[in-house]
């Protein structure tokens, strides 16, 4: 009998570690030369994907996010580069031309003032996205830090925190920015936005602070804490990652909610004041002439809700992606 090939005899026969040799099928034998890297074998396609990993596959293939996304891309450019799109000073105002209807090279017509219409709603979408995005991120770092340690270490730190975030909730919040921003006589943005941050941050606090909680009694914490983590250690790098989702949703959709809010505090007269561009104030200036007038309403006003639903469409997009109760 002709004896077997070296090839075929290490393909039909494996060591089985203990000094004897065991017999395989030709399948099973390619099986063992494969690459491990390959389509039988934990390849990319094979590893478990996280959470972000997944929540960014459904968002590609979310229009919501799609249409949400590039809304709020054009408002970020925008704002960034106004003079891409218009050409005109939007203090540039002419009297003879007030209340004036659309015309060549003003789309939007004039308003009361004579000031272009167009021009003064595409300088406006600077101070609605400076304030929406100032506010949101410092209410969710705020938010999140004092949320994040008081359901970390509980007791007297929790409770104290607890109370504070029920004496800010009893805050009407604009009632609140008609107290405290009618004293202001700075035109930036700046205390608009410090405002917002100061009655904003409970919101957030609440939320990071029930995420840590739920985050903290998980196994992984547990073996982590028995391992003799530091609570530094546990803090950042095991519960922060998984308990930050929920308020990567709140405030996403909150940044809507500032953005309107620093329109309605323009519009009452504390907010946002002129010189300065604001949707707030030109819905303001054009409310007493919407009968002779429409179009210096109309054209802020829509930015403003389409802003707004933007946003608003973006963060549901965003919870539907993070929150596994909804796959």
């Amino acid at each position: 009998m002709p004896e077997p090939s070296s090839r075929e005899s290490r393909g039909a026969v494996a060591g089985t570690g203990m000094g004897g040799a065991m017999d395989l099928a030709a399948g099973e034998a390619a099986t063992l030369e494969r690459v491990p890297g390959g389509p039988a074998g934990g390849g990319p396609d094979s590893r478990p994907r996280s959470l972000w990993s997944d929540a960014w596959r459904d968002l590609r293939r979310n229009p919501v996010f799609l249409l949400s996304g590039l809304v709020i891309l054009f408002l970020v450019f925008i704002s960034v580069w106004p003079s891409a799109i218009t050409s005109g000073n939007p203090l540039d105002c002419d009297l003879a031309k007030a209340q004036d209807g659309s015309s060549p090279g003003h789309p939007f017509g004039f308003d009361g003032q004579g000031c272009d219409v167009y021009t003064r709603t595409v300088y406006g979408a600077r101070t609605s996205v400076t304030v929406g995005v100032c506010a949101t991120l410092g209410v969710a770092l705020l938010g999140s830090v004092l949320g994040g340690l008081a359901g970390f270490f509980g007791g007297a730190w929790d409770a104290v925190l607890s109370r504070i975030t029920d004496v800010f909730f009893a805050i009407p919040v604009v009632l609140g920015g008609l107290v405290l921003l009618s004293v202001v006589t700075s035109n930036t943005v700046w205390p608009v936005v410090g405002f917002m941050v100061l009655l904003g941050w409970p919101q957030i606090s609440r939320i990071a602070r029930g995420s840590v909680i739920t985050a903290r009694q998980n196994d992984y914490v547990q073996a982590a804490r028995a391992l003799g983590a530091s609570p530094a250690r546990l803090l950042l790098r095991h519960i922060a990652p998984n308990a930050v989702a929920p308020v990567i949703v709140v405030a996403t959709i909150a940044l809507g909610t500032y953005i309107s809010l620093e329109a309605t505090l323009s519009y009452l007269g504390v907010g946002l004041k002129p010189p300065s561009v604001s949707w707030g104030i030109d819905i303001s200036a054009a409310s007493p002439y919407i009968r002779n007038a429409p179009h210096a309403l109309l054209w802020p006003s829509g930015a403003l809700a389409i802003t707004v639903l933007a946003f608003i469409m973006l963060g549901d997009a965003v919870r539907d992606a993070l929150d596994p109760k909804l796959r």
